[in-house]
């Protein structure tokens, strides 16, 4: 019974989410189509012919994995991150705190909604990328995976962002100045093995070195970083996130704006 009674505001959580940025799709979907669409004519079309063939493949068709992976990132995090940070800032998360729905539940809600936006996002710049590069997929279980996990890992970030936030600004800072430097560092535009060290080794800090190694892992079959070792980093740190956002949110730290 109490699988029941919690599956009912699981999905309407989720479905609302859902439902926000598919009602503002022009501002949540359209944007990173455009923006990925000029990240493969610069770098694909103009400096791919310069660049010739990486690791077996054309310049173009190299960058993808990593396009897809940035979309899916940054659509779960943006949308966790000020969904529930507006949810703080107009108090409605007190009628969810009030209620008989378990933190999980509600941290579920939230992290299922912007995992869907991720997934949307990063399937609709793989269907932009094929009029670029038509990238092959050789181990789809595997691309799958890592996006789920990415899509997961960094909804969860997304909330601990809102969790933690007291203005606008501050829901925006965490992307600026952390996120985004993490995302192009992380070996989208160049294989990490090319870098000398250290800089080679300090990149393996790097968390969202493993997703684009296990997605490009996916679409080529040839990464960087063995398979297992990606699913194991990226599996610990979200168990990690979720149990710190749990703790947090059971705790009530950072509910108020």
């Amino acid at each position: 019974m109490a699988t029941v009674s919690q599956w009912v505001p699981f999905r309407t959580l989720a479905w609302r989410e859902c439902h926000r940025f598919l009602r503002i799709w022009k501002q949540s979907l359209v944007p990173p189509l455009i923006t990925q669409s000029l990240y493969f004519i610069i770098f694909g079309a103009f400096l791919g012919a310069r660049v010739g063939d990486v690791q077996g493949v054309g310049y173009a068709q190299f960058i993808v994995p990593g396009m897809v992976m940035m979309g899916v990132i940054n659509g779960a995090f943006s949308n966790v991150a000020f969904s529930f940070f507006a949810a703080k800032f107009q108090r409605s998360i007190e009628e969810l705190l009030v209620s008989p729905v378990k933190p999980a539940t509600i941290l579920g809600g939230y992290v299922a909604g912007g995992a869907l936006r991720g997934l949307l996002t990063g399937l609709l710049i793989f269907a932009v990328s094929m009029f670029f590069a038509r990238p092959a997929v050789e181990h789809p279980f595997v691309l799958v995976a890592f996006a789920l996990l990415a899509a997961v890992l960094f909804a969860i970030g997304g909330f601990l962002n809102g969790l933690f936030a007291k203005s606008f600004d501050d829901a925006g800072v965490f992307t600026t100045f952390i996120l985004t430097p993490l995302i192009y560092l992380s070996g989208i535009f160049y294989p990490v093995t090319a870098l000398p060290e250290p800089w080679q080794t300090i990149s393996r800090i790097n968390p969202i070195l493993y997703l684009v190694s296990g997605m490009r892992a996916g679409f080529f079959g040839n990464p960087e970083i063995p398979v297992s070792v990606s699913l194991g980093m990226v599996a610990v740190i979200s168990v990690g996130l979720w149990m710190l956002a749990l703790r947090l949110l059971k705790q009530g730290r950072g509910l108020t704006a």
